[in-house]
């Protein structure tokens, strides 16, 4: 057994995530308030997500988005319903900081493959759903290495290199990587569920 991934990986999660949620705890709070006021008194986003072996579970982020609708009663485009503070916290990714909680929970790591959507299982690859071996991060390696400017494919081949290659150095690299991009704001503003093209499978089985 592998002890970093099998057991000093989840207890430096749940370290890091309570220290995490105390040291921002002020600017929670600054912003449960704001966005409860941007988006009709709910800061929050729920959403039902893909873990670790293919588990469900629901992640939280702040709701950076109004649920505003077109005539036909269908969701108005991404980018017409970013509320103003909806758009700083996308680009300084401060809507992933509820995601501490999931973390707290073993929902979520801090670095593994970004949780996607329950509807694309079906159309992984065997290769691709190994991405589901380990528990799903807040960053990952797809994430520091182009996010939305590279495919589908080239995304799931780093969650899977991810995972055959987990170690603490690994890990310090990737938060290094992600540390750097939300403070040059590279890479961070778009969502995978959101901005995406909508994945339809490769065709490869």
């Amino acid at each position: 057994m592998k002890l970093y991934p099998n057991f000093i990986k989840r207890l430096a999660d749940i370290l890091a995530s309570l220290t995490g949620i105390i040291i921002v705890s002020p600017l929670l709070i600054t912003l449960i308030v704001i966005l409860a006021i941007y988006n009709n008194g709910k800061p929050f986003f729920y959403q039902t997500r893909t873990g670790k072996h293919g588990k469900l579970f629901t992640i939280i982020k702040f709701k950076t988005m109004t649920d505003k609708t077109d005539k036909d009663g269908n969701l108005l485009p991404a980018a017409q319903r970013i509320t103003k503070v909806g758009d700083i916290c996308r680009r300084f990714s401060l809507d992933e900081i509820p995601q501490l909680f999931n973390i707290l929970k073993g929902d979520m790591s801090l670095v593994g493959p970004r949780p996607l959507l329950p509807k694309y299982l079906p159309l992984y690859t065997e290769e691709q759903n190994r991405r589901h071996d380990v528990l799903p991060g807040i960053s990952g390696w797809a994430q520091v290495n182009g996010r939305n400017t590279i495919s589908w494919e080239q995304k799931f081949e780093y969650d899977v290199y991810y995972v055959d290659h987990q170690t603490f150095l690994f890990d310090l690299r990737i938060i290094a990587k992600t540390v750097d991009k939300v403070l040059n704001r590279k890479d961070v503003y778009y969502s995978e569920t959101d901005d995406m093209p909508i994945f339809t499978g490769t065709g490869k089985k």
